[in-house]
């Protein structure tokens, strides 16, 4: 990392010296609508030192603040405070009215925070007042755009060790209740420095961000590598971009942004959503890293997202897969910049016993795997055979395993959990290692994820990955949403069943829902050769998510096996 003769130990020291030579350029300009909300470095460094001193009246180094922020510069602000004041920020989601606090509250009885921050709008309106009952109630709140302003003094700057805890970064509860990562500054910069130098990046780069800036690649990649490198970023809402797509290819386009990306739904949504008409004035050619991960990356999606765009611009070498989770601090492992994006073939019947035997020419029955390139500069990456605990034999699929100065020391009073997970070793190696949970493969130097461990689906001996099933359902009609399907198997009389959890529009007819049933029961069977058990069509928004917006099949299959599923009425037909 360069920043002169100064090596910096922490974000701190990065803002600070951003502070003093580039005061007046924007780090974050936030997007509203057609308002355009910027913050200067210099306004950036001010705000958080005042709110820091105002932590420091009330926190001690160390404890807990947990930043609940609808998405937006406060939110910035707060998260830089709480490094300048030497607490642990810990963000959190804010949850829609009417919807389960099941996720904030666990956060809350894990973190034990001192204190919560968050905006006066979100603590006074009475559509929230749900967040000030129960265990929430009990909390000590504190509006950070309500305090007056404060000066920081140079006794007061609480500096922490490099390797101490800086922050939780919750992981998103896709196959288990959030846990509490511990991310020290040490963790933050050097991965930060691993994205910057494998996308490519530098001062005159452009982000573009719409992911959620709560946890991993929306708060690493989307807020703290921008201030790391030293680029501007514009910020727009989550909610925003789903409910109208469009917006984040035309922020691309206007401010000419060389670097954003999301997991494969957003851009499925894309192709599905963006008219020819919004389509035709976009100007993409400025897009150089299009990075996606966080979820399976489909080549159909990219193949889709070229094709429709690329008149824009857009070009196929801007492609850029990548794989990380939060527990590496981010990312693992990316397609360097510029180099395009390797595909293989494989026998999809070898691929169900945990083999990879590259498809023959004309064979009907392939799977096609996405490269997410090589292992990052800092990053040490195996492949271990779950059984043996030892290294895959080549061609063979086994747990992905990581080490390196990225990955972070634990989870939060989780010793258990740590050492199983955080603290795994081979034979003949001195180094801990991260068990990811996920499967995959190295070939050529290239890693390859086939699934999760947890979401494998084991039917008369063949291993099926969920996802797969899922992608099959979704396309079976053009009636189904993207990432509208969980699908996942229940163990009766000896056997395991297959179901498949739907959301539908709940305006559909039953005559609607028996075709939309039946077409996906000879999808599967036909794609996959196995027996669908049983279709459970349920409302839009029925099927629980995380806050990235990951399906969460082990909370889906927890709600069909006691009944809590609210299905919409259906035929005898959707029962096989």
């Amino acid at each position: 990392m360069s920043f002169g003769s100064e090596t910096p130990e922490s974000f701190i020291d990065i803002l600070r010296t951003r502070a003093e030579r580039r005061g007046n350029d924007p780090s974050y300009i936030f997007l509203r609508g057609e308002e355009q909300q910027p913050l200067s470095y210099q306004e950036l460094h001010r705000g958080s030192q005042s709110l820091a001193a105002h932590l420091l009246e009330i926190c001690r180094p160390g404890d807990r603040v947990l930043l609940l922020y609808p998405p937006g510069l406060d939110y910035i602000i707060a998260l830089y405070a709480c490094m300048y004041a030497g607490v642990v920020a810990v963000p959190a989601y804010v949850p829609r009215p009417n919807r389960p606090l099941s996720r904030l509250e666990a956060i809350v009885a894990d973190a034990k925070p001192a204190i919560v921050i968050t905006s006066s709008e979100l603590l006074h309106s009475s559509r929230n007042g749900f967040l000030r009952e129960g265990t929430l109630a009990h909390l000590n709140w504190l509006a950070s755009d309500q305090l007056p302003q404060s000066e920081l003094k140079p006794s007061q700057l609480k500096r922490l060790a490099p390797e101490a805890p800086s922050l939780l970064q919750y992981t998103s509860g896709s196959t288990a209740s959030p846990r509490g990562v511990i991310l020290s500054q040490r963790n933050l910069l050097q991965n930060s420095e691993t994205i910057k130098q494998n996308f490519a990046l530098n001062s005159k780069s452009v982000g573009v961000i719409w992911l959620p800036p709560y946890h991993d690649m929306g708060l690493i990649g989307g807020i703290l590598q921008p201030l790391y490198t030293g680029l501007p970023v514009y910020l727009l809402s989550p909610p925003a971009f789903l409910q109208r797509p469009a917006l984040w290819l035309q922020a691309i386009s206007h401010f000419r942004g060389t670097c954003s990306g999301g997991p494969n739904f957003a851009y499925d949504l894309c192709v599905r959503r963006i008219t020819e008409e919004e389509t035709d004035a976009l100007d993409l050619s400025s897009w150089t890293v299009a990075f996606t991960g966080a979820e399976p990356i489909r080549k159909e999606t990219l193949d889709a997202f070229v094709a429709k765009f690329e008149r824009c611009g857009f070009r196929r070498e801007s492609l850029h897969p990548c794989y990380g989770l939060a527990e590496a601090t981010l990312m693992v492992s990316g397609v360097p910049a510029g180099s395009g994006v390797n595909y293989l073939e494989v026998s999809r019947t070898e691929l169900e016993t945990s083999h990879i035997v590259p498809a023959e020419e004309g064979q009907d029955e392939k799977a096609i795997l996405v490269s997410c390139g090589p292992p990052a500069r800092d990053q040490e990456v195996r492949v271990v055979d779950q059984e043996t605990g030892k290294l895959a034999q080549a061609g063979e699929i086994g747990e992905v395993w990581v080490a390196g100065a990225s990955i972070a020391s634990g989870y939060w009073e989780r010793p258990e959990e740590t050492n199983d997970v955080l603290r795994a070793k081979l034979d003949g190696d001195e180094r801990t290692f991260l068990r990811t949970g996920d499967l995959g493969f190295l070939r050529n130097g290239e890693l390859y994820i086939t699934g999760r461990i947890k979401d494998l689906i084991i039917i008369r001996g063949q291993n099926h990955y969920a996802h797969d099933i899922e992608f099959t359902v979704e396309r079976s009609q053009a009636e189904l949403r993207p990432s509208s399907t969980a699908a996942f198997s229940v163990s009766q009389d000896g056997g395991e069943r297959l179901v498949i959890v739907q959301e539908i529009d709940p305006r559909r007819s039953s005559r609607d829902n028996e075709h939309i049933a039946a077409n996906i029961i000879r999808a599967v069977s036909e794609t996959h050769d196995i027996r669908v058990d049983e279709v459970v069509l349920v409302r839009i928004g029925s099927i629980p998510r995380t806050t990235s917006g990951k399906i969460q099949r082990y909370l889906c299959r927890a709600a069909y096996v006691d009944g809590s599923l609210a299905r919409e009425p259906q035929t005898e037909t959707t029962l096989c």
